[in-house]
């Protein structure tokens, strides 16, 4: 069974391995800003130069199955996805690689690093994480940007 928990625990240790710059994103990052929701991927944003050198280090993790290219918002987001599937237990986790587009610079520049089992990964802000979800307008994004407005009030 496929544990997103130790998948994003051992993504993070590979990626800070080789030096290279990430920001969590999606819903793991709701509950770093205290909104915690069920998610079933991993979403990080990277720079499109290391978009090859994420996917190969993905693969030697487990991650063989490459899926369809994404994007919206007139192309502000685009995200390249690779999957794993556990075939025991049937389970299929997706990596998600959102690459920093022009649109998403100021998201980029202002992620944030965040303390977790004795070390820090780096995730996007509270304000990029809106943003994001702005541009895409789905109906959990919808509620996800309601629950951290919320958030901002309460603090």
């Amino acid at each position: 069974m496929l544990d997103i928990y130790d998948e994003f625990r051992n993504l993070v240790a590979v990626l800070d391995e080789h030096e290279i710059d990430y920001a969590l994103c999606g819903g793991m990052a709701m509950a770093v800003h205290q909104r915690p929701r069920m998610t079933i991927d991993i979403d990080v944003l990277i720079q499109a130069e290391s978009l090859d050198k994420v996917v190969a280090i993905a693969k030697e993790q487990g991650y063989k199955i490459r899926g369809k290219d994404l994007s919206f918002a007139n192309g502000a987001v685009e995200i390249r996805r690779v999957s794993k599937i556990d075939t025991e237990a049937g389970d299929l986790l997706s990596l998600d690689l959102l690459l920093v587009t022009p649109a998403l610079r100021e998201v980029w520049d202002s992620r944030v690093e965040s303390d977790w089992e004795g070390g820090t990964f780096s995730v996007v802000s509270r304000a990029g994480l809106i943003t994001l979800k702005q541009l895409r307008k789905s109906g959990q994004d919808l509620d996800d940007i309601k629950a951290l407005e919320e958030g901002d009030r309460d603090a």
